[in-house]
């Protein structure tokens, strides 16, 4: 029982150190491509709403990233899409 619960334990810190050492290298690179924090959360809204135009989406779990390479920065889009957005056509106009 005791052991159970010293891995939860274990695995959380586990867990929070990733996640900080991930938000450490998220922010050197937003820092290195001179990237505002204001900048992405409006690049992330934008998206966010293009997208939800298109496609149902989870938009709790949208998620905006850039990876960098060595020469190469990648902005990377990642969101469950739970179906197509039913959006009615409008009606061509018929012959007289």
């Amino acid at each position: 029982m005791f052991s159970d619960f010293f891995r939860k334990v274990r695995g959380n810190k586990t867990d929070s150190k990733d996640v900080a050492k991930q938000r450490l290298k998220f922010a050197l690179i937003y820092d290195k491509l001179e990237v505002s924090d204001d900048t992405l959360n409006s690049l992330h809204r934008d998206i966010m709403e293009v997208i939800s135009h298109y496609f149902e989406i989870d938009q709790k779990a949208f998620k905006l990233d850039i990876r960098r390479s060595d020469d190469l920065s990648a902005l990377v889009i990642n969101t469950p899409i739970l179906g197509p957005k039913h959006r009615e056509r409008p009606q061509a106009d018929s012959p007289g």
